[in-house]
């Protein structure tokens, strides 16, 4: 299906489209020029392929899986990779992709800023947008058009509202896995056609009204890269238990929450945007600051406990989870780190510790 509408994409609307590495990146001015982005978190389940044992085993597996992925076709009908650079291991992928080969695309790089805005950051990161833009242009042949990136914006800030929405507004009728189904095809859909999915969504949440039956069980806060295996959202249900605050690098830490502040400049406008992302440590963002938003998150939506679920060797995680542990318990919510590697299926000793975690929360909500 994906492959098809790529292919559609290209063909009946003439647009490029661009493989995109994770985690943040800055979509509205691909957008702005015509550009499709197709990203590409692995994808999950075991590499196959010549590119199968490439990395070594302690990489993660988003990058493992990226090569394998590659090097057995799986992006030839893209026209070049944008590489982000939230850790060593995916930016060293622009080098090692073209280099073990099976991946004859342009290779465009981009460089967020670490930490928060300072004004030698904001002025760099304008510089690199706008370096973005060039080499774009230059690749495909079509510059930058007036008017478009704050089109482009704005589309994006739209799809923003009704992403957040439909995350914090939690309803029986969406459940999890339905809900982020949804959610993360906005990884590869053009974002007018995302936009459209998320407001039918909006719609049946308006017709349900406030008498519509919410989520029951056990609410937990959910944190990590990226939502694989989906069917922890299925073990969660058999559980009894439901995601009540997202903070996946790939979902919930890509919706802006706060309001827009236009510059006279949208290059300007646009910088602001990647800085006002919630926290993420791939941006290198303190510790006190990501604490802070998962203690609004765990307020706002009522969780009663919190699930650390991320990637196997992702480092810029593992740099939070002991202060993620230490803040919350000391706060009295239990926390749970589990630890996986894009597998199809969530292993048993894994369904049996949130089995064990989701049950001992429970209790303590009865006591």
């Amino acid at each position: 299906m994906r492959k098809d509408y790529i292919r559609d994409q290209r063909s009946r609307h003439g647009r490029k489209v661009l493989a995109v590495l994770p985690i943040q990146y800055p979509k509205e001015l691909l957008t702005a020029m015509d550009v499709v982005a197709v990203e590409v978190w692995g994808p999950p389940g075991v590499p196959r392929g010549p590119g199968a044992g490439r990395l070594q085993a302690y990489v993660c597996a988003v990058a493992r899986n990226a090569v394998a992925f590659v090097q057995a076709g799986g992006a030839q009908d893209v026209d070049g990779f944008l590489y982000p650079h939230p850790c060593d291991s995916i930016q060293g992928l622009a080098t090692l992709i073209p280099d073990f080969g099976g991946a004859d695309k342009p290779a465009l790089h981009y460089l967020n800023p670490k930490g928060g805005p300072r004004p030698s950051s904001q002025r760099y990161l304008v510089a690199e947008l706008r370096d973005l833009v060039d080499k774009i242009g230059g690749l495909f042949g079509e510059p930058l058009a007036p008017g478009r990136l704050e089109w482009a914006i704005g589309l994006h800030r739209e799809i923003d509202g009704l992403r957040l929405r439909l995350l914090e507004d939690r309803r029986a009728d969406l459940p999890d896995r339905a809900l982020y189904g949804l959610l993360r095809r906005g990884e590869w859909l053009w974002p007018e056609d995302h936009l459209a999915e998320l407001k039918e969504a909006a719609a049946g949440l308006d017709e349900a009204g406030a008498g519509a039956a919410k989520p029951k069980g056990v609410p937990l806060l959910v944190t990590g890269i990226v939502p694989e295996p989906v069917t922890i959202f299925d073990r969660l249900s058999d559980m009894g238990a439901y995601v009540a605050a997202d903070d996946y690098a790939a979902v919930g830490r890509r919706v802006v929450r706060k309001p827009l502040v236009v510059k006279d400049d949208p290059m300007e406008t646009l910088a602001w945007l990647m800085f006002a992302h919630p926290p993420c440590p791939s941006r290198a963002v303190s510790l006190a600051e990501r604490l802070d938003h998962l203690s609004r998150l765990v307020h706002r939506s009522g969780a009663a406990g919190v699930v650390i679920h991320t990637v196997k060797f992702c480092e810029p995680e593992l740099f939070d989870v002991a202060g993620i542990k230490e803040h919350f318990g000391a706060a009295g919510l239990p926390v749970l780190f589990l630890e996986s590697e894009l597998e199809g299926e969530l292993g048993g000793q894994t369904v049996t510790r949130l089995e064990a975690f989701v049950e001992m929360v429970a209790q303590r909500r009865k006591s």
